[in-house]
């Protein structure tokens, strides 16, 4: 490990000299913060037309992150990218031979990746929560009331986790490509047709995504008398980060096992 610094300082610049990757967290920073607003102004301007139940349970900092639903697509492309693209260029084969510890190699590529990712999380939930409030109104929550600085920077650390979990996938497939057809349509639609059907709302309550949002929300999901999750806010970030550390452990025995 006394190299490592110098693989950290090599991780920092294939991933700032790619294109694609800096656009991409553009991209969920962009469309988090536009589709929260844009929902957050829609919300208010028909909130009476809202059922009293609907009211009485709205969640003004939940909405804030309306827009996170799309915008973690673009992190999830991120995490493949950073990994994928040394495997479809044949840089991978380079990158060993510089630095033929493997486990050194991904463990520096995950940090600075999960650690650029964590910066524009938490720049994008903290601009979507003040923006969104702004558009709320009357109805807006200041951050300093109960569980709203716990959900605006579990907002970030949400969008760092599902980046790091996209990296231990694609090092796990070796390949962008097919990393992105099994985590696009897994977090665009599977998971929420699953979330949303009665036979499988209680498995699907412990996937990635659907446990590690709880995060975000200040009103509990059962408030309304529903059927509530068996966890709390941590509770559900702690079942998505045994799902990220299980990808990263798969994706690492990939790695030391098969050649590049």
């Amino acid at each position: 490990m006394a190299d490592f610094p110098a693989v950290l300082a090599s991780e920092w610049t294939k991933i700032r000299t790619v294109a694609s990757t800096t656009w991409t967290l553009i991209a969920a920073l962009v469309v988090t913060v536009g589709v929260s607003a844009g929902i957050c102004a829609f919300i208010n301007a028909s909130f009476d037309d809202m059922r009293p139940e609907e009211q009485l349970t709205f969640d003004p900092t939940l909405s804030a992150f309306a827009g996170m639903a799309l915008g973690q697509l673009a992190m999830i492309v991120f995490g493949v990218l950073v990994v994928g693209t040394e495997y479809s260029s044949g840089m991978i084969r380079t990158s060993l031979a510089a630095v033929p510890r493997r486990g050194s190699l991904l463990l520096g590529k995950l940090i600075v990746a999960t650690a650029l990712a964590l910066v524009v999380g938490l720049a994008t939930s903290f601009l979507s929560f003040f923006l969104g409030q702004a558009l709320l109104g009357g109805r807006s929550v200041g951050i300093g009331e109960p569980g709203v600085l716990r959900a605006v920077i579990g907002a970030g650390l949400y969008m760092a986790m599902i980046a790091l979990f996209s990296m231990g996938v694609a090092t796990m497939l070796r390949s962008s490509m097919l990393a992105l057809c099994v985590l696009m349509p897994f977090f665009l639609m599977i998971s929420s047709i699953l979330g949303a059907v009665e036979a499988t709302r209680k498995v699907a309550r412990y996937f990635p995504d659907q446990a590690g949002s709880r995060i975000m929300q200040v009103v509990p999901p059962g408030a309304a008398g529903g059927d509530a999750p068996p966890y709390g806010p941590w509770g559900g970030f702690g079942i998505m980060a045994l799902w990220t550390l299980a990808a990263v452990l798969a994706g690492f025995l990939v790695l030391r096992k098969r050649d590049a």
